[in-house]
């Protein structure tokens, strides 16, 4: 396809995402816009969906994913060796860049089977922050070995899709979230009425993950999906109490309010608010009666717990409560 041709099914694509929502239904969104874009852009295999970073204590994980012309268990195999994929790791260092990498060979030889396993020999894929749902969203294409690399032409093409397909994809999920009266985040998640996740946030997952510790994600794990004819309902995951509520086609599932105090024990709590409010590490330890390094520890465990990464992120999980702190 010449360069003029390129740009002018470009158009006609990213056009075609504005309607794509009222077309589709949410859980068939992705599916259709990638099938749309491999028109434009040809590959073997895609993959998209929701994942966490990684930390030092934690590998990164998928929670929620599609795919077109891949294994259906091609995501949990991911998750078992997410902590040696140098390229899936590469792209969440660097959120909204592409990422190319061509060939199977890789330092982790588990990953290298994998890779040989799904025909991975070309990959390009691009991560970026999900807002307010506390995971990051990506997507990857794939192709064989016979093919050709992707170049980078298709690479500024793909980019350029993916940030107006996310775009396009937060706004949808706002919508269907406001008709629950509730606002995208992580305190949220939608699924199908076979408990198949469409968008599920970081706190929800973290909830549900604690009390199923094998559980990877896509689909809530039993009896969840049993409960779901029954809404509205409120359910225990655990110690949590999680809303479920008709939203269009889908359930919702929210998080009770006091889930947030719940997650950290009273001391780590306290010393999380403290911060949030703008206590330092002494101040806290004075107030609290700790030693500055046992503050540090509990904060670590805090932001590990919430899923946050900074001061501001923390204030924001942990809402109001931060801010009556000032008061």
């Amino acid at each position: 396809m010449d360069t003029e041709s390129l740009v002018s099914a470009f158009s006609a694509q990213l056009l075609s995402l504005h309607g794509l929502g009222r077309r589709r239904l949410p859980e068939e969104y992705m599916t259709a816009a990638l099938t749309e874009f491999r028109s434009l852009i040809p590959f073997a295999g895609a993959w998209w969906g929701e994942c966490s970073d990684h930390t030092e204590a934690t590998p990164p994980a998928n929670w929620q994913h599609g795919c077109i012309e891949l294994a259906p268990s091609f995501a949990h195999e991911w998750n078992e060796i997410s902590h040696g994929d140098e390229f899936g790791l590469a792209s969440m260092r660097s959120p909204g860049v592409v990422c190319r990498s061509s060939g199977h060979e890789s330092a982790s030889l588990q990953v290298e089977r994998f890779s040989r396993r799904h025909g991975l020999f070309h990959a390009m894929a691009v991560t970026m922050e999900l807002p307010d749902s506390g995971l990051m969203f990506f997507v990857s294409l794939y192709r064989n070995e016979g093919d050709p690399a992707f170049g980078d032409l298709e690479a500024r093409v793909f980019g350029e899709y993916c940030r107006h397909l996310l775009l396009r994809w937060h706004e949808h999920l706002s919508t269907l979230l406001q008709r629950s009266s509730m606002a995208g985040s992580d305190a949220f998640a939608l699924c199908n009425a076979m408990g198949v996740l469409v968008y599920v946030g970081a706190a929800v997952a973290r909830t549900i993950r604690r009390e199923y510790p094998d559980w990877q994600g896509t689909r809530l794990p039993a009896p969840m999906p049993e409960q779901l004819a029954q809404v509205p309902v409120v359910i225990r995951v655990g110690l949590e109490r999680i809303e479920l509520a008709a939203c269009g086609s889908l359930v919702a599932l929210s998080l009770d309010p006091g889930t947030v105090t719940s997650l950290l024990p009273p001391r780590e709590h306290a010393a999380a608010l403290l911060y949030a409010a703008g206590s330092s590490y002494k101040e806290i330890a004075r107030q609290l009666g700790l030693s500055p390094a046992t503050v540090r520890t509990y904060l670590r465990n805090a932001y590990m717990e919430l899923g946050v990464r900074n001061k501001v992120e923390l204030g924001s999980r942990l809402g109001g409560e931060a801010k009556r702190q000032l008061g």
